[in-house]
């Protein structure tokens, strides 16, 4: 194993600045929706699309098990040894390696995978939530692959599961999993108050059916996002619907703020690793922009939260 990886291993929380690998991440984006689409694509409507997502491995990122009639199929990034895998229930196996190569050539290359160990799957073929996007099968212009930064990526949203996961615990009302969005190629995790909620507004990139159907309930969710277009990589928190006095609620830790633009509080996941207790910064986000949530929601916290078990 190369000595950066080696210590990319070693460290909880790596750096991860937008600007080093911009071109790497738009590449992922698009390859994780190929596999993102398999996933839709095989696997029955289920409610706030929690179906379609992803999620974080020891080694990655997996569909987990998808059905294909009745055979069992799933897809692996393996960001250790960067290849994609795809494995069926007979033992069959392709692998992919994950190396600088275009959209056109990762997606064809895994549909012929997929035919080839008899799981033929069809998908739509164009990008989701991403400004003029291209067909997958015409997309030569993304074709970057830093093996060092993917695996960066990759530890982050492992360690945000860790710390998600803790602060999903305190939760017994109805929340969804710690699970990534191949979007936005966003991890999240979501609370819901019981409440119904008022239709959602249209989202680019996305049919109204969809984002109504995310958030047909009140919701606080809080995630975690890589970056994109000039901004680095950062932990988000929302409402919907956005109760009154939300964007002036006092939250923690220092250095967090409510962005007007993006219509949610935003932590920087810069300022969180280089704090002294990195994950105490991030639980103190988590948990104080839900309450703003839920405190000026009216949410009923008594009958919803689990105290934190001591240590």
């Amino acid at each position: 194993m190369p000595a950066s990886a080696e210590k990319i291993l070693l460290e909880t929380w790596p750096p991860l600045p937008q600007a080093e690998w911009s071109d790497t991440c738009s590449t992922l984006q698009l390859w994780m929706q190929v596999v993102g689409k398999i996933r839709l694509a095989l696997t029955p409507p289920v409610n706030h699309t929690w179906n379609v997502t992803l999620y974080p491995t020891v080694r990655g990122v997996t569909t987990s098990p998808m059905f294909c009639g009745n055979r069992s199929l799933q897809i692996d990034f393996d960001f250790l040894e960067h290849v994609l895998r795809i494995e069926a229930d007979t033992g069959e196996e392709r692998t992919i390696p994950l190396q600088p190569m275009s959209v056109a050539v990762f997606y064809r290359r895994v549909m012929d995978a997929l035919d080839s160990i008899r799981t033929p799957v069809q998908i739509w073929p164009k990008p989701c939530e991403i400004a003029d996007p291209i067909p997958f099968e015409k997309d030569e212009k993304h074709c970057s692959y830093d093996p060092e930064y993917a695996q960066r990526f990759w530890r982050v949203l492992l360690q945000s599961t860790r710390v998600f996961t803790i602060f999903r615990s305190r939760f017994r009302g109805k929340v969804s999993p710690v699970h990534l969005f191949w979007g936005a190629m966003d991890l999240a995790c979501t609370r819901f108050s019981g409440r119904t909620a008022p239709p959602h507004k249209s989202m680019p990139g996305l049919p109204d059916r969809v984002t109504r159907d995310a958030y047909s309930h009140e919701v606080s969710s809080c995630g975690f996002w890589p970056g994109g277009l000039g901004i680095d990589a950062m932990f988000y928190s929302y409402a919907y619907p956005e109760p009154p006095g939300f964007a002036e609620y006092a939250i923690q830790p220092s250095g967090a703020a409510y962005n007007k633009d993006l219509g949610e509080f935003m932590f920087s996941y810069e300022t969180m690793r280089q704090s002294n207790d990195p994950d105490g910064a991030l639980l103190d986000f988590l948990q104080s922009t839900y309450e703003a949530a839920a405190n000026l929601g009216q949410w009923d916290r008594s009958a919803l939260e689990v105290r934190p078990a001591k240590a």
